[in-house]
C-alpha cells in the first residue's frame, strides 16, 4: 500500500454529526491527525445490502486535496462500483448525514400512507432544507444535487432496506422510539443526527422546519399526524428565495 501511495490516507464512510461537538467525522479525524490533505469522505446512494450483493452502484469521494480523492477513487472503483471525485468534503459529509434525518420523515409518510404526492413534496423540500444548512457551513450547493445529496436521499427515502426509513415507518404505525431502537440490530444514524442538525441550525441561524418536526416526533411525543399538519400550516412562501441561494 505504501508503494501505491495509500499509506496514511483515511477515507471516512461514516454518515453523521457528533451531537456534542456538531462536527462531522472527517472534522474530528483532522483534529486528531492534524493532516487535512490525507483525509477523504465517501458518500452516495449506497445501501449496504445491495453493495454486499454486488449490485451496481455509484458514490462520490471528497477531499480538499485532489490527489487524495483520486487515490481513494482508484482504490475503490470496480466493475460494479463507480466512484466520482469532489473537492467539497463539507457538502458530501453533510449531505450523507442529513439525508438520514429526511429518511425518517419519508418513513413516517409511508407509514401514514400519505401518498406519493406528499412523499415527493417532502423529499423535494427536504433537499432544499439540507442545502440551506450545508451552504451555511460553506458547502457548494451543487453537491446536494449530486450522488451524496439527491442521489442518497432518493435511495434512502424510497427503500425498505433503510434503517432510518424503518424507524419513521414504525413510529407512524404507533410504536415508541425506545421500543424500535431496542429491537433493531443496526444503528439508525438519523435519530442522533436529527438532534445535532437542529442544534447546528440554531447555531447558524438556519431555519429547519422539517428537521424540527421530525425532532418533535422523535423526542417530544408529538404525533406524526400533528407534525405533518404543522408543516402544512406554515406561512405561504415562494419556492425559491434569495436566502436559499445565500444559505443563510
Amino acid at each position: 500500500l505504501a508503494d501505491c501511495g495509500y499509506l496514511g490516507v483515511i477515507a471516512s464512510a461514516t454518515k453523521g454529526i457528533d451531537p456534542e461537538t456538531l462536527r462531522t467525522s472527517t472534522q474530528r479525524i483532522i483534529e486528531v491527525t492534524g493532516n487535512r490533505e490525507r483525509v477523504a469522505a465517501l458518500s452516495g446512494p449506497n445501501l449496504a445490502t445491495e453493495i454486499a450483493g454486488g449490485l451496481p452502484a455509484a458514490a462520490v469521494v471528497a477531499s480538499t486535496r485532489q490527489q487524495t480523492a483520486q487515490l481513494v477513487q482508484r482504490g475503490l472503483m470496480s466493475p460494479t462500483f463507480r466512484i466520482y471525485t469532489s473537492s467539497d468534503i463539507v457538502g458530501v459529509e453533510l449531505a450523507g448525514a442529513l439525508k438520514n434525518v429526511m429518511a425518517i420523515g419519508a418513513g413516517i409518510a409511508d407509514g401514514l400512507t400519505a401518498g406519493q404526492n406528499a412523499k415527493a413534496a417532502f423529499i423535494t423540500r427536504g433537499i432544499a432544507e439540507i442545502t440551506r444548512l450545508g451552504m451555511a457551513c460553506g458547502a457548494d450547493p451543487m453537491t446536494f444535487a449530486g450522488l451524496a445529496g439527491i442521489g442518497d436521499l432518493m435511495a434512502t427515502c424510497g427503500s425498505t432496506l433503510s434503517r432510518n426509513h424503518t424507524v419513521g415507518r414504525r413510529l407512524a404505525e404507533g410504536e415508541l422510539l425506545r421500543d424500535i431502537i431496542a429491537t433493531m440490530t443496526e444503528v439508525a444514524e438519523g435519530v442522533p443526527t436529527t438532534r445535532a442538525a437542529i442544534a447546528l441550525g440554531e447555531r447558524l441561524g438556519v431555519e429547519l422546519p422539517i428537521a424540527t418536526q421530525i425532532g418533535n416526533v422523535l423526542f417530544n411525543n408529538v404525533s406524526p399526524q400533528h407534525a405533518i399538519a404543522q408543516l402544512l400550516a406554515r406561512d405561504a412562501a415562494p419556492e425559491v428565495r434569495p436566502v436559499d441561494l445565500r444559505g443563510l
